[in-house]
């Protein structure tokens, strides 16, 4: 089933692209900007997706991708950085549109935030020597010390969109690592991570998926200056 990753990858966009023309939602104003958040989203996380491919921290299975390759990369794998981008970020907005009031009061956002951002770096201290774990904590921390700081008011509503957001990506993410398949499309060197997994998905992935949505949106709300709240 050589295509399973790139039907996954258009599934994944597919509803979020129509809906996106909706008169109420109008989510296509934010293309310029959301662009933008995935071209500098790629330019970290793609590098870093090469690094590890190429040493063995992660690598995908040819039974399920059609085979072209840019840069020892599936090209599903580069599509991957804009279809689960563009439907999460479109999921956080249409949440947002309908519930106005879904938000954190800023102290508990703070506090949820800071106690987060106190375990990303315990957990990448203790995991120098495993790449994925400290590499990924290590952004995580970086990047959610950072809006905190500068824009609180995205994760007072993030830190409950992303919950919404976990539904499908357990079920995206789990197909990738061998949920209700033969194998996994994407696997994982254990010596490289904490080896803790939810159902097949290794921990790492949660937050690796909290930090690229978080960027995109992050850079959005920069771009987007009148409309962050």
């Amino acid at each position: 089933m050589t295509y399973l990753y790139l039907l996954l990858n258009l599934g994944s966009l597919s509803v979020p692209f129509i809906f996106s023309f909706h008169p109420k939602l109008k989510f296509y104003k934010y293309w310029k900007s959301l662009g933008i958040g995935i071209l500098v989203s790629m330019l970290i996380f793609i590098p870093w997706d090469v690094f590890f491919t190429i040493h063995g921290i992660w690598g995908f299975n040819p039974n399920y991708y059609l085979g072209a390759k840019l840069f020892n990369l599936p090209i599903e794998e580069w599509l991957f950085f804009i279809c689960i981008p563009y439907a999460c970020v479109f999921t956080h907005y249409a949440l947002l549109h309908y519930f106005p009031n879904l938000k954190l009061s800023r102290s508990i956002t703070k506090l949820i935030s800071y106690t987060l951002i106190l375990c990303f770096f315990i957990i990448s201290i203790y995991n120098y020597d495993k790449w994925y774990t400290f590499v990924n904590f290590t952004l995580a921390t970086i990047l959610t010390l950072i809006v905190v700081n500068k824009k609180p008011e995205l994760l007072q509503s993030y830190l409950l969109t992303f919950l919404v957001m976990l539904i499908p990506f357990f079920i995206v993410n789990g197909i990738l690592t061998g949920s209700f398949i033969e194998n996994e499309v994407v696997w994982y060197n254990n010596a490289e991570n904490l080896n803790i997994r939810l159902f097949t998905i290794p921990i790492e992935d949660a937050v690796y998926a909290f930090t690229l949505i978080l960027l995109n949106l992050f850079i959005i709300q920069s771009i987007e200056k009148p409309k962050s709240n």
